[in-house]
């Protein structure tokens, strides 16, 4: 950072499951005091009791504007003219199918928890990073940069936040307050148990002509759902990531964390967008 404290502060917004908790442990355990978002009072007691250093629970739903307003309350109250050394925008959701018939609630949802929810905190948030001259970070994808069939309104969200990251990052620059992208592949963590739920749940979502139009790439996303590919990163991994970009002196504006992420990268800068499907289309068996 850019000054040194006799603590540092952080906040992490869904930092109940997966990366979150990860990156919640690991900062705390390393002398963060850690703002920890969650939804449930009961998480939040859960990852207070289980952190080796100081986590201090927010109940935090991206979505609301009180519980937002109240969180800064919250935080500046304890921060005080030290101010937020660090954000993250961890909170998120993916939703997937096939565009043509994914409900529209839930791809406005998807939009109102990963892109409208983390503008609204970072604003909200904004004048106590200021005060530390602190850092923000967005928790992006590898979808980001690469997206994946069936994942169009979840890459899309997270496409979002690479232009806001990026734009970001440049108007807060003469205040030397740095923005950085975490971009993680496939990570263990609970979103894969959602995925699966949902999948097998595709008769329910769907009406039963998309199931006859979309049979052979619902079942492909199923085997590769359950099989769970061997290049699936842990969670601490990201966290390590995250605290290379609050910590180090000179901190990346992207982090690509795993190896399927890592290659993506390399080939969107390279690969024809027909190749790219056939690639897919490959992976996928279809």
């Amino acid at each position: 950072m850019t000054k040194e404290k006799a603590i540092r502060s952080a906040l992490i917004t869904g930092a109940s499951t997966g990366i979150g908790e990860a990156c919640a442990m690991r900062l705390a355990a390393r002398g963060w005091r850690v703002f920890a978002g969650v939804r449930r009072e009961e998480d939040g007691r859960s990852l207070a009791a289980q952190a080796s250093g100081s986590i201090v629970p927010v109940r935090l739903d991206v979505t609301n504007k009180e519980h937002i307003a109240a969180a800064v309350k919250q935080v500046r109250g304890l921060v005080g003219e030290d101010g937020l050394d660090g954000l993250l925008n961890n909170a998120g959701i993916a939703v997937g199918g096939p565009l043509e018939y994914l409900p529209e609630d839930q791809v406005e949802y998807q939009f109102r928890v990963n892109v409208f929810g983390a503008i609204a905190v970072t604003q909200a948030f904004l004048p106590l990073i200021r005060l530390a001259t602190g850092r923000i970070l967005f928790t992006s994808s590898n979808s980001g940069f690469w997206c994946e069939p069936f994942l169009s309104v979840y890459g899309g969200s997270k496409h979002a936040l690479e232009a806001i990251g990026d734009s970001l990052r440049f108007e807060l620059q003469p205040w030397g307050i740095h923005v950085a992208l975490i971009e993680p592949g496939m990570v263990r963590t609970p979103i894969w148990d959602k995925a699966k739920n949902a999948s097998d749940n595709a008769d329910a979502l769907y009406p039963p002509e998309a199931l006859e139009r979309y049979a052979a790439p619902i079942a492909a996303m199923r085997r590769i759902i359950e099989e769970k590919p061997s290049v699936v990163a842990p969670p601490e991994r990201v966290a390590r990531a995250v605290q290379h970009a609050l910590e180090a002196r000179r901190p990346k504006t992207r982090y690509q964390v795993g190896l399927d992420c890592r290659i993506q990268y390399c080939l969107r800068r390279v690969m024809p967008d027909r190749m790219r499907d056939r690639l897919a289309r490959l992976i996928m068996g279809l």
